[in-house]
């Protein structure tokens, strides 16, 4: 497989991030607003995307592949960690702010979620990518 170098702008990626947390956060405020499975998916779709490009913003020369890979397994790590369950960690899951970073509970639909935000940040930065080359 052919990778070419990228090098990333940070700020065009803090934007993106920036708009990607605020449609999470607002598809976890206003459910109602959405149809049901948006409701239902959007969130953690959005949140593998945000991990996607935060990896891409701290690591701007990595190329899409280990962007992604990284991702992915950030994700599983995150969604695997989620089987656990002692007092001390449940505790530290109740405050919003840390259920939303990572999670509360394992869900085997969080791992297509996961996959699927991965995907679209990948395909969107290859097509940006290749937009970008052709002009």
């Amino acid at each position: 497989m052919h990778t070419t170098e990228i090098t990333r702008n940070r700020l065009v990626y803090a934007l993106i991030i920036f708009i990607v947390v605020v449609l999470g956060l607002g598809s976890r405020a206003y459910p109602e607003l959405l149809p049901d499975f948006i409701a239902k998916y959007a969130g953690d779709t959005l949140w593998a995307l945000m991990a996607f490009l935060l990896i891409g913003f701290t690591f701007p020369r990595l190329s899409t592949v280990k962007v992604a890979t990284i991702a992915l397994l950030f994700s599983l790590f995150i969604e695997l960690s989620q089987l656990y369950h002692a007092p001390w960690i449940d505790e530290i899951r109740r405050y919003r702010l840390v259920a939303l970073v990572i999670g509360r509970g394992f869900l085997w639909s969080d791992l297509v979620c996961y996959s699927t935000g991965v995907a679209m940040g990948a395909l969107g930065e290859i097509m940006w990518t290749r937009h970008a080359r052709a002009q």
